[in-house]
C-alpha cells in the first residue's frame, strides 16, 4: 500500500508553500492573454536552472536548514519505487501544460473549474494506493485535527470545489463549459506527478516525477509553445506585447511552479491545484463585481482554498498557521471596497433632506413642464389641427389630412400637431416633382446594390406589398404596414410607391444646393444620387461635410425645447435636450465614439434627393424615419406578467446584449459606444481613463469631484455575444470583456434601472422597457418616430454618448431616497405614457399621415416648390 515516509525536518515545508503562493498571486495579477505563451516559453527556458542553481547552491533557493547533498530536500522522502518518466509520458504532460496555456491566452486567464482537480486528485490516490477503504487523511503525517474536516473526504472537497467552481464561473456553467478542456490538461500534469511516486501503476496515466524529469520536460514543453506561439502569429499576426511585463511573467510564473513542485513533493499534488486557486480568488478585483454576493463569495473561496492548502502540509510542520496571514491578500482589497464605497453612499446621501436640488430634479422638474405644455397645446378640432400645420410648416396640408384627423381623433391619440419629424424629413424632396420623385425612387431600387425594398400600396386592397432585387425576406416591412392599417378607412389614400432601406443603418445623405448644382441639374453620375458603399470604413468625414452648408436637421426638430440655465448640468454633462446632443454638426467629437459611425460592417450611403424610410437617422441624414417593425415582433412585445413590481426589483441598472454597433478591424474598437459602456460598468477602464464625475453637496454648494471609483455592485451590465470583428479583434474581445453566455429576454425587467443603447440601428427593446415598470436610461444617437412625443427626464432619462454623466446617474438612482423616488415617479410616468401614446393605433396613425404626406410628394400633377 502507498505509504509518505516523513523525515525529521518537518518545518522547512512553510517556506516554499508561502513562497508557492505570493508568486502565484503576483502569476495573477501580471497575467495577460497577450503575454501568455511569452512568458510560458520563458518560464519553462528557467525551470531547468532554477533546479540547477538548487543542486549547485542549496541556501540560494532552498531552506537554510537543507543540506547540501540533498537536492532541496522534501520532507516527505520519495518512495524507493520511483520509476524515470518515458519520452511519451514527458510528451503527454508537455502538450498538456500547453493546453492549459493556449487557454488562457486565447480566452481568460481563469481557468474556472481548477477548484474540481482537487477532489479528483484525492479519488486518485484511492487508485494509487490500491485500496479499497474510503479515502481519507489518515497517515500519521497528515492526518486532520478534526476527522470529520470536509478536507478530509471526497465529499467534502467535491462539495468545496463545485462551489468554487460555480463561483469562479459566476454560476454560468454553460458559458465556462470550454474551461473544462484546460481543467482536464491540468488533472492529467497533476496527476502524472502524483501518479510517479505511488505504489500502483494506472495503464495509460504519465508517471512524472516533477523534479527529476523538469530537465527533461521543459525542452519539449518550449518546443510546443513555439510551435504554438507561430501558429497564433500566422493566424493573428504577431501580438504587441510589453517585454518587461512579459519577462516578469515569465519569472513569477517559474518560481510559482519551483516552489509549489517543492511543496507537492513534500505533500501531495493535491496542493497545487489549491494554491492555484487561492492566487484566482485572491486576484479577483472586488471592485468589479456586479454584486456583494460575487465579491464576498470569492472571498470565502480564497480562504477554502487556503485551508485546504494548509490542511495538506504535513504536521507537526512549523509555523503553519502564520500561512493564514495570506488570506489578507483577498480579504484586504474586500475591506478596502467596503470602505471606498460607504465614503461614496455617504457623499451621495448629502442631497437627501437638504433644500438644494439636485440637478436631475431640476431637469426632471422642467421635463414635466414640457410635457404638460405639449398636451396643452394639441388641437382639439380640425379648424385648430388645419391652422396649426399651416403655421408650422408654411404649407397646406396633405389630400386627406382631415379624414385623418378624425382617425386620430376616434382613437385618442395625445398627439395630433407633433409630427414635425415627418413634414421636414420630406420638404427637402418637394423641389422635385411629383413625376421627378416616382422616377428617382425607381432609378435608385434599380441601382445594383443599393438595398431598398420597393414597396407599393394599393388604395383598392388597402393592401403593401414589397419586392427586392434578390432578398425575399422584407424583414416584416410589408406585414407591419398591412396589420397596422388593417381595418382603417384609407379611402383618400390613391396608390403610391415608397422605397424602404433593408439595413438597420440609415442611408440618405442629403447634399447641400451648391452639390446639386442650380436649377435642379447635378453633377451626380446618374443625375441624381450617387451610391457610396463605405461599409468597414469610417464614415464621420463623409456624413458631416454638409454641415457648414446647411447644419444640421436636428436643428429643425427643437422647434419648442430650450437649454436648461444650469451649470451644474452643463458641468457634469447632463443631457437637458437629447436632439442637441445627438447633434453630429455641434459635437464632430461624436464620430469616433460611435462604432456606427467610426466603422461599420455594412454602410451603403446614398448621396443626393431619393426619399427613403428607415427605422432610425443620424442627425446629418435625411433618411424618413418610421416605426420599425421589430416593435410589432414577439421578441419585443412587453408581457405584464413578466414584470414585477417595482419594489421587488434589484437596485441596479442592467444591460445585456451583443457588441453589435461597429466593425472591430484595429484596436480602435474600444472606443465603440457599447464597448465603452460595458468597459465602464465592468470596471475595466485603464487607470488614466477612471476618472468619475460625481456631484458633492457642500455648505450648501453643489460641487463636482472626480474619482476613480464606480461601485461595480450597482452595475449589471455583460456582453452575451461577441462578433462583428475580425479574428484578432474577436479574440481581444473575448479576453477582455467578461463575457455571459446567454441571458433571458426578461431579465431585465428584474432591476430598477434598464440601459437602452443604439446597436447597428436602433434598439428594439426601447419601447419594451417604456411600458415596464423600471426606469429607461437611453443613449441613442439616431431619431426615431416616437421622439417628438417622448419627454427627456419624463418618460425617460437621456445618456450623453461620452456617459461623462452616468456614474452620478447611478448613484443618484440607486442610493439615495431621493433618487430612488425619481427614479420611480419617471419609470411610472413612461410606463402610463406608453399605454397612451405608443399603442400599435399610435403607430398606425403615424403611418397613416407618413402615406399622406409621401402620396402629395410623388403626385404626379404636383410641380417642384
Amino acid at each position: 500500500m502507498f505509504q509518505w515516509q516523513p523525515i525529521e525536518e518537518f518545518g522547512s515545508i512553510t517556506r516554499p508553500a508561502g513562497a508557492a503562493v505570493i508568486y502565484t498571486i503576483v502569476t495573477q495579477y501580471l497575467s495577460s492573454n497577450a503575454a501568455e505563451l511569452w512568458s510560458e516559453l520563458l518560464c519553462w527556458l528557467l525551470l531547468p536552472f532554477l533546479y540547477r542553481s538548487a543542486r549547485q547552491n542549496p541556501y540560494s533557493l532552498g531552506d537554510r536548514k537543507t543540506s547540501k547533498n540533498s537536492l532541496p530536500s522534501p520532507v516527505l522522502r520519495r518512495p524507493s519505487f520511483v520509476v524515470a518518466a518515458g519520452s511519451v509520458s514527458l510528451w503527454v504532460v508537455a502538450f498538456a501544460i500547453v493546453v492549459a496555456s493556449v487557454y488562457r491566452a486565447e480566452y481568460k486567464t481563469t481557468i474556472v473549474f481548477l477548484p474540481i482537480l482537487s477532489p479528483l486528485l484525492f479519488l486518485a490516490r484511492k487508485g494509487f494506493s490500491g485500496s479499497d477503504s474510503t479515502i481519507s487523511d489518515t497517515t500519521p503525517s497528515i492526518r486532520p485535527k478534526m476527522p470529520y474536516s470536509l478536507y478530509a473526504t471526497i465529499p467534502g472537497t467535491l462539495l468545496i470545489g463545485t462551489f468554487a467552481a460555480c463561483t469562479l464561473c459566476s454560476w454560468d456553467l454553460r458559458a465556462s463549459a470550454f474551461a473544462a478542456i484546460p481543467a482536464i490538461a491540468m488533472l492529467t500534469v497533476y496527476a502524472s506527478f502524483e501518479h510517479a511516486s505511488a505504489a500502483c501503476h494506472v495503464q495509460f496515466l504519465p508517471r512524472v516525477s516533477f523534479q527529476e524529469s523538469v530537465t527533461a520536460l521543459a525542452p519539449r514543453v518550449v518546443i510546443l509553445v513555439i510551435a504554438c506561439v507561430t501558429l497564433d502569429a500566422s493566424v493573428f499576426d504577431f501580438t504587441t506585447i510589453h517585454v518587461s511585463a512579459t519577462v516578469f511573467l515569465g519569472i513569477s510564473k517559474a518560481l510559482a511552479w519551483y516552489y509549489t513542485a517543492r511543496t507537492a513533493e513534500r505533500a501531495s499534488w493535491r496542493i497545487a491545484p489549491a494554491i492555484e486557486v487561492f492566487g484566482i480568488a485572491a486576484t479577483l478585483d472586488p471592485f468589479a463585481q456586479a454584486s456583494e454576493f460575487q465579491a464576498i463569495s470569492h472571498v470565502v473561496v480564497s480562504i477554502l482554498a487556503l485551508g485546504n492548502m494548509i490542511h495538506l502540509i504535513p504536521k507537526p510542520a512549523k509555523r503553519v498557521p502564520t500561512l493564514w496571514a495570506l488570506v489578507f491578500a483577498s480579504l484586504g482589497p474586500y475591506i478596502i471596497n467596503l470602505y471606498v464605497a460607504s465614503n461614496a453612499l455617504s457623499t451621495a446621501h448629502t442631497f437627501d433632506g437638504h433644500s438644494e436640488k439636485h440637478p436631475v430634479e431640476i431637469l426632471s422638474q422642467e421635463g414635466d413642464i414640457k410635457f404638460q405644455h405639449l398636451l396643452r397645446t394639441q388641437s382639439t378640432n380640425y379648424t385648430a389641427a388645419h391652422a396649426d400645420y399651416v403655421r408650422r410648416y408654411k404649407a397646406e396640408p396633405p389630400p386627406g389630412f382631415e379624414t385623418w384627423f378624425d382617425f386620430a381623433i376616434a382613437n385618442q391619440s395625445p398627439i395630433i400637431d407633433n409630427f414635425d419629424l415627418i413634414f421636414d424629413a420630406v420638404s427637402p424632396f418637394l423641389k422635385m416633382s411629383g413625376k421627378e420623385v416616382s422616377q428617382v425612387m425607381r432609378s435608385a431600387y434599380e441601382t445594383t446594390e443599393s438595398d431598398l425594398w420597393f414597396c407599393s400600396y394599393s388604395s383598392a386592397r388597402a393592401t403593401t406589398h414589397c419586392k427586392h432585387a434578390y432578398r425575399t425576406f422584407d424583414r416584416n416591412i410589408a406585414a407591419s404596414f398591412n396589420k397596422l392599417l388593417k381595418g382603417i378607412d384609407l379611402s383618400k389614400v390613391p396608390d403610391l410607391n415608397f422605397l424602404v432601406n433593408h439595413l438597420d443603418e440609415p442611408r440618405i445623405l442629403l447634399p447641400s444646393q451648391a452639390a446639386r448644382n442650380v436649377g435642379g441639374r447635378s453633377s451626380f453620375v446618374n443625375g441624381r444620387f450617387n451610391l457610396k458603399n463605405m461599409s468597414g470604413r469610417p464614415v464621420g468625414k463623409e456624413i458631416t461635410k454638409y454641415c457648414s452648408d446647411h447644419g444640421s436637421l436636428a436643428l429643425k426638430h427643437t422647434r419648442n425645447t430650450h437649454e436648461t440655465n444650469n451649470s451644474t448640468v452643463e458641468t457634469i454633462g447632463f443631457v437637458s435636450d437629447p436632439s442637441m446632443a445627438a447633434d453630429l454638426c455641434q459635437n464632430p467629437q461624436h464620430v469616433s465614439l460611435h462604432g456606427l459611425i467610426a466603422r461599420q460592417k455594412s454602410f451603403r450611403l446614398i448621396e443626393g434627393l431619393v426619399p427613403v424610410l428607415s427605422t432610425g437617422a443620424l442627425s446629418s441624414m435625411g433618411d424618413i424615419v418610421y416605426p420599425s417593425p421589430a416593435y410589432l415582433e414577439d421578441e419585443f412585445q412587453y408581457a405584464e406578467d413578466q414584470d414585477i413590481e417595482w419594489d421587488k426589483k434589484r437596485n441596479n441598472v442592467f444591460w445585456a446584449g451583443s457588441n453589435t454597433g461597429g466593425f472591430a478591424a484595429d484596436g480602435r474598437w474600444k472606443d465603440y459606444h457599447r464597448q465603452r459602456f460595458v468597459a465602464l460598468a465592468q470596471n475595466l477602464q485603464q487607470p488614466e481613463k477612471q476618472h468619475h464625475s460625481y456631484l458633492k453637496l457642500v455648505n450648501g454648494v453643489v460641487e463636482c469631484v472626480t474619482s476613480k471609483f464606480l461601485n461595480s455592485r450597482l452595475y449589471d451590465v455583460k456582453f452575451t455575444r461577441l462578433f462583428q470583428c475580425r479574428r484578432t479583434q474577436c479574440r481581444d474581445q473575448h479576453s477582455y470583456f467578461n463575457v455571459r453566455s446567454w441571458v433571458d429576454k426578461n431579465e431585465a425587467l428584474r432591476s430598477r434601472l434598464v440601459f437602452d443603447l443604439d446597436g447597428n440601428g436602433i434598439s428594439g427593446r426601447y419601447q419594451k422597457l417604456l411600458a415596464s415598470n423600471s426606469m429607461p436610461l437611453k443613449q441613442t444617437l439616431l431619431r426615431e418616430w416616437h421622439d417628438e412625443r417622448l419627454v427627456p427626464w419624463t418618460h425617460y432619462v437621456p445618456v450623453s454618448l461620452g456617459m461623462e454623466e452616468l456614474p452620478e446617474l447611478i448613484a443618484y438612482f440607486t442610493t439615495t431616497d431621493s433618487g430612488q423616488e425619481r427614479a420611480r415617479t419617471i419609470a411610472m410616468q413612461g410606463r402610463e405614457w406608453h399605454s397612451r401614446s405608443l399603442r400599435e393605433v399610435d403607430f398606425a396613425i403615424y403611418n397613416y399621415r407618413l402615406l399622406l404626406e409621401l402620396a402629395r410628394l410623388q403626385d404626379p400633377k404636383r410641380k417642384e416648390h
